[in-house]
């Protein structure tokens, strides 16, 4: 038994179409599609949200350095005398080494990010900025499912398209 519908295409294109409508999904919230194509884009959105939530909590922290220009009243940066091997002088940024706690992925979110990210496009907004959908699925969609147990996604049917009689329905989150 196959894993998808064929949606009478090759291979790389119906796994294109699919992104493409998956990323869509994720980006405005709602599509609108023939019957096929929307069961096949719900099955794969349905298992990327399942995994997002089962990774929602697993943040760890870590300690970086961070290296800094120190800046004075006015916002400018100090700089500082320096020598070279040619013993001429020159002027360099004074800088200072900070240690903060910042929270990364854990090995299994990093994991379930790489999934999610296999299935979406990069996108961007109307302004030209990059949206990152992994980080909306992961920090916005899966809290809000988060007490659910599935059934994330419902499909309205909308009738028959004019030009083929396709079954035409919208495909949108719960």
């Amino acid at each position: 038994m196959a894993l998808q519908r064929k949606l009478g295409r090759a291979t790389d294109q119906r796994k294109a179409i699919l992104k493409g409508l998956v990323s869509s999904l994720f980006e405005y919230g709602r599509i609108e599609t023939t019957l096929a194509r929307a069961k096949e884009v719900q099955k794969i959105s349905e298992k990327l949200i399942s995994i997002a939530i089962k990774e929602a909590d697993s943040i760890d922290s870590k300690k970086v350095k961070i290296s800094a220009a120190k800046i004075d009243a006015k916002g400018q940066k100090i700089l500082k005398a320096a020598t070279s091997v040619n013993k001429k002088e020159y002027r360099v940024v004074d800088r200072e080494v900070k240690t903060e706690l910042k929270t990364v992925d854990s090995a299994s979110k990093l994991h379930a990010r790489k999934q999610i990210m296999n299935w979406v496009y990069k996108v961007k907004d109307k302004d030209g900025n990059p949206i990152n959908l992994a980080n909306k699925i992961l920090d916005e969609i899966a809290p809000k499912y988060k007490e659910r147990k599935g059934g994330y996604t419902r499909i309205y049917k909308l009738g028959q398209r004019r030009g083929d009689a396709a079954e035409i329905v919208i495909l949108e989150f719960v």
